[in-house]
């Protein structure tokens, strides 16, 4: 087995096990609270001094976005569990072979999906009966925003390479330098330049750009077992096979979150402008729930996945329990604070009253129930670190996005109000839950116990 840096990463399996996922997610969480804070900062910024009329063009391509990028990052979970599972099995070999084709893949679907999304945004902007008087604003965001998305691969499959190895701390300190930097420019080019949506886009894509550097940069200067060597990225076969067996069901399974969002969404632009304004403030925190819950999703993934490649169930088991524990706590009060500071956090970004009234109905339904969000999230990380991938795909798509969907064209349909729409979310997540822990109940009992090769 590998030699753990005593410096970067955690080792996972062995010693104390609760302390060692306490120290690995909080890293984590701050990350993704950061992430959202600062692209609660491009909201908050345009909102504020170019107008709700901007707020709305960029709100109006959150779901959109979200897809690309959900898809981008299921991908990036292949490289977790796979890098994770050789990195506790001691295979060094199949270990160097996963990081350069990781890194290749990065670059391709990076490419890709920013072409596709540049091409595409308007006509897919017009299916969800975007408003005139937003939409060719919210093109232009989108375009400059997919335009940067190689960036946004690398940065992400670079820092899956480094939680999967249990360092949390690097990726984290990255992102408070470029993320600061995007807030700096967004307080430029939309307060002194005036380029309001155009503004935002631009400083988001610079500090992408900056994270993805400093994420190459570290991990060609490592001396560890996970080291880069630029001119060695390529695809070897057995390890792209392995990560599409895990990235491309995680992938779908975000990107069907992200297609039933786009159908709220859809519903939500029926409303009007203010609907749409408010219920994108609102999904700002309902985000910081989600992103602090969603660490340790990365947590429980990478803790089976390591542990499975080291053949040791008990520690995979008490991962999940304690994980599993941790969400709940951390919903509840999360979620508890945030529902009883909301409409302080809705007037920062909104000065409508009726905007307001809309974000108000959202965040009844959703702050007090997130951790059943986190639940779900947690047996989907435990399936795909025990290689279950593909099961966990199809109980997010059946319970997270089609009953969605479904539930959109029944009980809204007969009742078209906001709070009906956003009901959907609790009932859908405690379903998925409950059949994740179902499956994790059936496939622990014939994990091996011992070392994969």
């Amino acid at each position: 087995m590998f030699k753990h840096s005593t410096t970067h990463e955690v080792d996972m399996c062995n010693g104390p096990l609760f302390s060692k996922i306490v120290v690995f997610f909080i890293p984590v969480m701050l990350s993704n609270i950061l992430q959202l804070l600062y692209n609660a900062a491009d909201q908050l910024i345009v909102g504020r001094f170019a107008g709700s009329r901007y707020l709305a063009a960029v709100g109006a391509t959150g779901s959109l976005i979200n897809l690309i990028i959900c898809l981008l990052m299921g991908l990036s979970v292949g490289t977790t569990s796979v890098v994770s599972r050789y990195f506790g099995a001691g295979n060094q070999k199949s270990l160097y072979r996963s990081v350069h084709t990781s890194m290749a893949v990065s670059l391709v679907c990076g490419v890709v999906l920013g072409l596709l999304g540049y091409l595409f945004c308007k006509p897919l902007l017009r299916l969800m009966e975007t408003p005139d008087n937003v939409i060719d604003l919210a093109t232009l965001y989108m375009k400059i925003y997919f335009a940067g998305l190689p960036a946004v691969a690398v940065y992400n499959f670079g820092s899956a390479i480094l939680r999967a190895v249990g360092d949390t701390k690097r990726p984290m300190l990255f992102l408070i330098l470029s993320g600061m930097i995007n807030i700096i420019l967004n307080l430029v080019l939309v307060i002194y330049f005036r380029l309001n949506v155009a503004g935002v886009a631009i400083a988001t894509v610079i500090s992408q750009l900056i994270s993805a550097v400093l994420i190459i940069i570290c991990l060609v200067r490592t001396r560890e077992s996970y080291q880069l060597i630029i001119k060695q990225i390529r695809f070897y076969k057995n390890e792209l096979l392995q990560m599409i067996h895990v990235g491309i069901p995680a992938g779908i399974q975000g990107a069907s979150f992200s297609l039933s969002n786009v159908f709220i969404q859809s519903a939500i632009n029926t409303f009007g402008e203010n609907a749409m304004a408010g219920c994108t403030a609102a999904a700002n925190i309902d985000n910081l729930i989600y992103q602090a819950l969603n660490s340790l999703y990365h947590t429980v993934l990478t803790f089976s996945s390591q542990n499975f490649g080291a053949g040791k169930k008990d520690r995979i088991v008490k991962s999940i329990l304690y994980c599993s524990s941790i969400v709940i706590v951390l919903g509840l009060i999360i979620g508890g604070v945030c529902y009883v500071l909301s409409p302080v956090f809705l007037s920062f970004f909104l000065d409508n009253t009726e905007a307001a009234a809309f974000g108000m109905e959202r965040l009844k339904l959703t702050c007090l129930t997130y951790f059943t969000c986190g639940l779900m999230e947690v047996g989907a990380g435990a399936l795909r670190g025990i290689n279950k991938s593909v099961i966990s795909m199809v109980g997010s798509i059946v319970g997270a996005c089609l009953l969605r969907i479904v539930w959109i064209y029944t009980i809204f349909a007969a009742d078209p109000t906001i709070y009906t729409l956003f009901l959907s979310y609790p009932a859908t997540w405690i379903i998925t839950a409950l059949f994740h822990y179902s499956m994790l109940a059936l496939f622990l009992r014939k994990i091996p116990q011992r070392r994969l090769a």
